[in-house]
Formats: structure tokens, sequence, C-alpha cells
């Protein structure tokens, strides 16, 4: 049954082996929003986990575009349009001069991207998340290993998911408000 209301549905294990069986099983039945957090790094969670899309690059690259042309195109005015000075029979479009700002801009504005596609991206600031209620989440960063199935993915059922991890034996699971 799937709760509304629900952020996910969490399991805890004492061993790797037994977070990544509980992976490839979940993998198996369909389940695609899966997030693990481990006291340490494992290999095997980089190919069972793909990583999302990195939205970042794209970002810092809009920004570089906009900060550069805009800042090309506000030299522009200013100097050939809006207040035309001929300085030294130089025409009033000195395109030479016009690029070391225009790449400061470009350079400031795609690190603005950058940063802001990151928190975006990190869902950051986040003040509180749903799996701090959970009481043994705090030994996931020192001896448990945890796995969570988010409420969002279309396959998540609280009951299908404990009889699914059931014979795994997990340490800890419960089902998480948001």
């Amino acid at each position: 049954m799937k709760r509304r209301d629900a952020y996910g549905y969490l399991a805890a294990w004492c061993a790797p082996g037994a977070l990544l069986d509980a992976l490839r099983r979940l993998r198996t039945a369909g389940y695609r929003r899966i997030d693990a957090y481990t006291p340490y790094p494992l290999d095997e969670l980089d190919v069972l986990l793909p990583a999302r899309a990195d939205h970042v690059r794209g970002w810092a690259l809009i920004g570089g575009l906009l900060g550069g042309l805009g800042m090309l195109a506000l030299e522009y005015y200013s100097a050939a349009i809006d207040y035309p000075i001929r300085v030294g029979g130089r025409p009033y479009a000195s395109w030479p001069a016009f690029l070391p700002p225009a790449l400061e801009m470009m350079f400031l504005f795609a690190a603005l991207g950058a940063v802001l596609a990151m928190l975006v991206g990190n869902r950051l600031p986040r003040l509180h998340h749903p799996v701090f209620d959970a009481a043994c989440f705090g030994r996931a960063s020192q001896d448990l290993f945890v796995l969570v199935v988010r409420g969002r993915d279309p396959h998540y059922d609280a009951e299908r998911l404990a009889a699914l991890l059931a014979p795994l034996q997990p340490a800890h699971a419960q089902e998480l408000a948001r």
C-alpha cells in the first residue's frame, strides 16, 4: 500500500554483503529510487546505484556564456552607442579592450552557475532530512549499512518491501514519514 506522506522505507544491516544483496534484489524487482549510506565506500555501489544526471557543466556553460556575452554587450553599448569617444583614431568598438572584463565576467558567472546548480542538484540547503528520524541512522557513519527506497519510486509499497527484504534479516527496518 503506497502512502502519500511516506518519504520511503529504510532498512539497515551490520554487514556490507547483506546491503549489496538487498540492493540486487531491489534492482531486479524494478526499484530505481534507492539511496545507500555506508561507513566506508563500497566499489559495487557504483555499479548497482548508477549516478544521477549531472547538470553542473551545462549550467556553468550557460552562466559563462551569459556573463561573457552580457559584458561584451554592455561594453559595446556604453562605448559605441551611449557615449562614443574616439581615442587615438581607434574604432568605437575596440574588441581587444573589451576582452579582459568580458573574460572576468564569464569566469565569475560560470562559477556562480556551477555553484547554484550544485546546490539545487544536492537539494541544499536542507536543514532536516527524514532519514535523521530513524534511530539507527546515526550509526550509518560508524558500523551500519543503510538502504532507503524513496516513496517517489513508482513501485513503492512498504509492505512489499518488508516482505522482499525480510529474508535478508535487516537489523532495523521502518517506514519513514516526511
